[in-house]
């Protein structure tokens, strides 16, 4: 595991729209990924809408972002799932197409999407990701959710020809 984490962004006071699709399948570590996510976005971007989708796995993700871009117009939108690794290549078919499908509507759409759909080998790993007290990747989502919201806001004045803070 990378012992690199995201740093908090300044707080926003800004209404910002943010949807969350998250996995039903491998639910006690996607709970544990969401209820993170939630706690943080509620600590630094308080006046936020989130809207949360629930899907019966990892691999019904993307269509349910597809749906969301289309349908509603959020800031960005956060995804979580956990696909554990078991005896065949299954789990490494699921986790390659929905990070292919997810990146391809990021920049099909020019909104965010932040990928916190993990693959991992073990149940050990989903927990210390998922329910770790020293880091959990929802809370990192969130954090980069916001990060990049932040910033496409800051790019979007400057294409309006406002200056542009590059911090």
């Amino acid at each position: 595991m990378s012992n690199y984490a995201s740093s908090r962004p300044r707080p926003t006071q800004d209404p910002i729209n943010i949807a969350i699709v998250a996995s039903l399948y491998n639910n006690q570590y996607v709970q544990g990924l969401l209820d993170a996510a939630r706690e943080e976005i509620e600590v630094i971007a308080p006046n936020a809408s989130v809207d949360v989708y629930r899907v019966p796995g990892a691999f019904e993700i993307p269509v349910c972002v597809e749906h969301v871009l289309r349908g509603s117009s959020p800031d960005a939108v956060i995804t979580l799932g956990v696909i554990i690794r078991g005896s065949t290549e299954h789990a490494d078919l699921v986790g390659a197409s929905v990070t292919d499908a997810l990146q391809q509507m990021a920049v099909r759409h020019c909104i965010p999407v932040i990928h916190e759909v993990l693959l991992v080998s073990s149940e050990e790993q989903a927990e210390e990701r998922c329910l770790g007290a020293t880091i959990n990747r929802g809370t990192e989502a969130a954090q980069t959710c916001v990060k990049m919201i932040n910033l496409f806001g800051k790019m979007k004045a400057s294409f309006a020809g406002e200056p542009l803070d590059h911090a």
